[in-house]
């Protein structure tokens, strides 16, 4: 029955995306990044629009950092890391990180993927990064550690990546300027009470030289690029009014076969 109850939901998202998404006038310019969103290890559509914002800016060091990577099988970078990146995972959690460290043993081996096993604070960020011997100029920074995530990203002053996909509380809507208020011991609760407004990080992005430039359609994810490489590219304004999409969080499905860490163990 409940398998029965799975397919019946996974139908319903799949026609829901289709109409709301992949036929909505609002998504048809080419520059919207949402047009190009798909699902192979992202949560949702966030591989696709990573793939998407590559293909127009190229890539340099196709090196990764993801802050918040839970056990590899379902983040932003491993569909990365399958193709040919390399970069840094940081979990707090030490079971996940024996799921990596099992699984992922591969890709350790041939240093195409460093795990650190951390509580990742505004205090520590700069000397993990120096520690881990990350580059000052990245491709890509992935923050999901649902909290904090805003006063992680103004406490990297030294490092400066070409892209940043960052959280945010899509609850807020596109104009409020909110962020929590930092604790260096938080852990997400399952409410609203986490992260920072799209507005907040828009501002905060200016601040430090990035532009938004789109939002996941499930309003989980926010993407910045830095502003010296953002030219015609992307779509103007660069604001969360333009960008903001409100929390679809039922969206969330797997596809495709049921996933099995052996996949990596052939890499």
């Amino acid at each position: 029955m409940k398998t029965d109850l799975n397919i019946i939901k996974s139908v319903a998202v799949e026609a829901y995306i289709s109409k709301e998404l992949r036929e909505n006038k609002r998504f048809q310019d080419k520059k919207r990044l949402n047009k190009y969103e798909y699902q192979i290890f992202s949560q949702f559509g966030e591989d696709g629009i990573i793939n998407e914002i590559f293909s127009r800016l190229g890539t340099t060091n196709k090196f990764f950092v993801e802050i918040g990577a839970g056990e590899g099988m379902e983040n932003n970078t491993t569909n990365l890391l399958i193709n040919n990146w390399r970069g840094v995972w940081i979990e707090y959690n030490s079971q996940l990180i024996k799921l990596i460290n099992k699984y992922f043993s591969s890709f350790i081996k041939a240093k195409k993927l460093m795990v650190k096993n951390t509580f990742v604070t505004s205090k520590n960020i700069e000397n993990l990064f120096k520690s881990a011997k990350i580059p000052r100029e990245f491709d890509l920074l992935s923050i999901d550690i649902d909290g904090n995530d805003y006063w992680i990203w103004t406490s990297l002053k030294f490092y400066k990546p070409r892209v940043v996909v960052i959280e945010y509380n899509a609850s807020l809507g596109p104009s409020a300027e909110w962020v929590m208020k930092y604790n260096k011991s938080h852990k997400y609760d399952y409410t609203n009470y986490h992260g920072a407004s799209l507005k907040s990080l828009e501002i905060l992005g200016q601040k430090l030289g990035y532009k938004l430039v789109g939002c996941s359609f499930s309003g989980v994810n926010a993407f910045f690029i830095r502003n010296d490489l953002v030219e015609s590219k992307f779509l103007k304004p660069f604001t969360s009014e333009n960008f903001h999409e409100p929390p679809r969080y039922y969206l969330y499905r797997r596809i495709g076969h049921p996933k099995n860490f052996k996949l990596f163990n052939d890499f």
